[in-house]
């Protein structure tokens, strides 16, 4: 059996000690087209390719020359940056261990901790960015609710931080949950940026709640 465009479908058998939802996920993942093309294109995960949309469809790499990645495991959005802006600076921080990328400064903390401002600002070498982007989720813990309430407090922890650091006319891109960002952070977004967009970007499964917030044009702190 075939699927249209996407070759021949491979069927996982459950394994003795597999969960089946663990052999749902090897299934999905062997026939994910977005798997397959991150490994033919060197990228270490599927993530990559939503930022390339988000990209393609708000310029959000064009003449940057700094940008900090939140969340930055495996690596893949910062893979995207250094492949487009070969010249730009960037920092990323996360909770778990990320390979060593050439050109890109890793920190391995939490981005909740109070140091981690000023150690990313240390990292990037700069003392503004153009561009901050977060792929960064809260630890789901199967409540809605709770979930969309933990990912939203990073997203509003992340616009926090950059608005410490961006330099004026810079991005600020995150992701959030179905039904997008709340009345409020949306409130904050556009008192920071001339432009701000929900957008869901192809490469986003669609069965996957999570969309992505892109805010534009910082109008700085002297002017928000």
């Amino acid at each position: 059996m075939s699927r249209a465009g996407g070759g021949p479908h491979t069927r996982v058998k459950t394994a003795k000690g597999r969960k089946v939802s663990s052999t749902r996920w090897l299934e999905r993942q062997l026939n994910d087209p977005y798997v397959k093309r991150a490994k033919a294109d060197g990228y270490r995960s599927r993530a990559a390719y939503k930022l390339i949309e988000l990209d393609e469809r708000f310029g959000l790499l064009k003449g940057v020359g700094a940008v900090v990645d939140l969340g930055i495991a495996p690596g893949g959005w910062s893979q995207v940056v250094r492949r487009r802006s070969p010249k730009a600076a960037i920092a990323g921080i996360d909770l778990l261990a990320t390979d060593p990328l050439d050109g890109v400064a890793i920190l391995q903390m939490d981005f909740m901790d109070d140091d981690a401002p000023a150690r990313l600002r240390e990292a990037l070498g700069h003392d503004q960015a153009d561009l901050v982007m977060s792929d960064m989720a809260a630890n789901t813990v199967g409540h809605p609710q709770t979930d969309h309430l933990r990912t939203m407090g990073l997203v509003e922890a992340g616009l926090e931080f950059a608005t410490q650091i961006l330099r004026p006319g810079g991005a600020f891109v995150a992701k959030v949950l179905a039904g997008g960002a709340d009345n409020h952070l949306v409130a904050e977004l556009k008192r920071h940026f001339t432009t701000v967009k929900h957008a869901k970007p192809p490469a986003s499964r669609k069965g996957s709640s999570e969309w992505y917030v892109v805010a534009q044009g910082f109008k700085g702190p002297a002017q928000a």
